[in-house]
């Protein structure tokens, strides 16, 4: 039977680790290489807070979502509040470990724009397998950044913590947004075999003449297994469409070629497409074209 532990705080978190008391109550860092971690195999962790991790070994093996965590080539990985790793089983450890962990709290950032722009990182709810590779550079970077936070935890608290910490947390972001970024370029054959077979699983889910509903991103998604914040940002790199644009987009041709093909009045190609509401697929019509289904048909 596996153990649930949840970690509500960074107090919570230090507690697992035996790590004594922490120097915030809302952020956290930690050098892994320093830390023994001695949790027990079988064990599931959820949090509330967001984690972000870079380490070049498994002192675990760690399942995130349905698949393995491997670390061993030095991966980074962004953990939203809530999801849940799990704890598989017991690996040797290595001689050159090397690791850091930045945990935050949303209420850290709840009162600042990071908590709208957080929402923009899709990299938060990636697959672990579409952990970011990073070169040597691009870890220097991040573990500067890391070690300004600390250094600013261990300072006292006074006015310019908070937003000195929130900027740094901000910025290493970014840099996340753009190594990502590059790691999508440089991955850009299997990119387009992806964005391929996406295409093509839209134009054959669209060849049905009766579409009992609408795809989905996740739908598409697991065409390529992949997560859908991933393919969305591989479809966005690739085509300037992010899917559910994608899925609109093919939508939209597909009900061109009905109202000029077809004798079916506007309801009856809504339904026939997958719309439970006419009224949202004469919405979505105009919001795309510039004119309702009848306006083209009459047009053209």
């Amino acid at each position: 039977m596996k153990t649930l532990i949840h970690l509500h705080s960074m107090s919570d978190l230090f507690k697992l680790f035996n790590l004594g008391s922490q120097h915030h109550p809302l952020v956290a860092v930690m050098d892994f290489s320093k830390v023994s971690e001695t949790i027990d195999q079988h064990t599931k962790i959820t949090t509330d807070f967001y984690s972000i991790m870079f380490k070049n070994y498994c002192s675990n093996h760690i399942k995130y979502g349905r698949k393995t965590i491997d670390f061993q080539d030095g991966n980074l990985i962004c953990i939203a509040p809530g999801q849940v790793i799990e704890i598989d089983s017991e690996v040797a450890p290595r001689e050159d470990m090397l690791g850091w962990g930045l945990f935050f709290h949303p209420d850290l950032i709840r009162a600042t724009a990071l908590h709208e722009k957080i929402q923009q990182y899709g990299f938060f709810e990636y697959e672990i397998s579409e952990a970011l590779h990073l070169s040597e550079k691009e870890k220097t970077i991040l573990y500067k950044l890391v070690q300004k936070i600390e250094s600013e935890l261990k300072e006292n608290i006074d006015d310019y913590s908070q937003p000195i910490v929130v900027s740094s947390i901000d910025l290493l972001l970014e840099y996340c947004k753009r190594f990502y970024g590059r790691q999508l370029i440089t991955r850009k054959e299997a990119n387009t075999s992806i964005v391929a077979a996406i295409e093509n699983a839209l134009k054959t889910f669209f060849a049905n003449k009766e579409i009992s509903e609408l795809p989905t991103v996740k739908y598409l998604a697991a065409q390529v297994h992949l997560s859908p914040g991933y393919l969305s940002d591989i479809l966005k790199k690739e085509t300037g469409r992010n899917a559910q644009d994608l899925i609109h987009y093919y939508l939209i041709e597909e009900a061109k070629t009905r109202l000029l093909n077809s004798n079916l009045n506007i309801n009856e190609i809504a339904y026939a497409m997958g719309f439970e509401y006419p009224q949202y697929f004469n919405k979505l019509f105009k919001l795309k074209t510039g004119k309702t289904p009848v306006e083209y048909r009459n047009l053209n």
